[in-house]
């Protein structure tokens, strides 16, 4: 579409071309292999978590609950970026509609800062837990445990409305070639052809504050859980709460990690090509990890995975 500002004729794009990675053919059957395999694996991994924590009435306790939502928001961010990624591989044109960019980048953003929260809140789950077990059945009822995970998915839904609204009022009349594998912030505000100050500033701060709010919960939760392991005299005891306590610790490092790295720590991605790899990461590699974590470090989740969900 062409719009006329004076006697300057700008062309604003209605379509773009998710470029994707460099190489050849082999190049790309063999990336196609590798999202492929870690796509079917995120999508077995947690299924049958959330089939397995369904099914098995032990498994019925707030743990539990935000695992199974955890399994979903991963299983649902990876479908997001995944089966278009894969099609684009061998696509001659690559080609994404403006609308089609739009509700990918609205629905990527949600489910991540969804998670993101919601991390935290399995923090805050295992504190009460294991400091306050006299407390924990009114404080994590599964009211309030519904009302938790709805406030997740609001901070979710609220930052990417925010993030979408602000990156796709930009014009992008530069060029339509978007420079990754999926439409995401920085390779978008690449395209405009306005300034683009703003839009940084508001991502910065936006995920910044995010991950810093929720680290913060995440720390301050596990400091009080070190403090209160610390002073058990069961051995057993403590080992249930390290397993249970570590496979949500590594989940959070590689997740806050990864998207520390990407969004709030300006220039830490030096090139897009960097960037690329990065998300592989994880918008494939962590909703892979994820069930996997969780099942071979949780001593529960084994035990109901050998009932076959019975």
């Amino acid at each position: 579409m062409v719009h006329r500002h004076g006697n300057l004729s700008v062309v604003l794009w209605q379509e773009f071309v998710l470029v994707g990675f460099r190489g050849g053919v082999e190049t790309q059957a063999l990336l196609f292999a590798l999202f492929l395999v870690l796509y079917i694996i995120t999508v077995l991994g947690n299924l049958t978590m959330i089939v397995v924590i369904t099914l098995d009435a032990r498994l019925h306790s707030p743990m539990y609950f935000f695992l199974k939502n955890l399994s979903f928001l991963d299983l649902c961010y990876s479908s997001v970026i995944a089966p278009n990624a894969l099609v684009n591989f061998f696509s001659a044109t690559k080609v994404i509609s403006f609308g089609g960019c739009a509700t990918q980048f609205f629905f990527f953003s949600l489910l991540v800062t969804t998670e993101g929260f919601l991390l935290a809140v399995m923090a805050y789950d295992r504190f009460m837990a294991i400091c306050s077990p006299l407390q924990y059945p009114v404080t994590m009822c599964p009211g309030k445990c519904t009302c938790l995970m709805l406030g997740t998915y609001c901070g979710g839904c609220l930052n990417s409305i925010v993030q979408t609204s602000l990156t796709f009022q930009l014009p992008f009349c530069s060029s339509n070639r978007i420079n990754h594998f999926f439409c995401d912030v920085p390779p978008l505000l690449q395209l405009a052809c306005a300034d683009t100050a703003l839009n940084e500033l508001v991502m910065f701060a936006i995920y910044g504050l995010i991950i810093v709010g929720t680290t913060l919960v995440v720390l301050i939760s596990y400091g009080y859980i070190t403090v209160t392991i610390l002073r058990m005299r069961s051995g057993s005891g403590r080992q249930k709460i390290f397993s249970t306590c570590g496979s949500h610790l590594t989940a959070v490092c590689l997740f806050y990690g990864t998207v520390f790295v990407m969004y709030a720590q300006p220039g830490a991605v030096e090139s897009m090509e960097q960037g690329k790899v990065v998300s592989i990461f994880y918008t494939q590699v962590i909703p892979m990890l994820n069930p996997l974590i969780y099942s071979l470090r949780n001593q529960d989740v084994k035990d109901a995975l050998r009932r076959g969900g019975q």
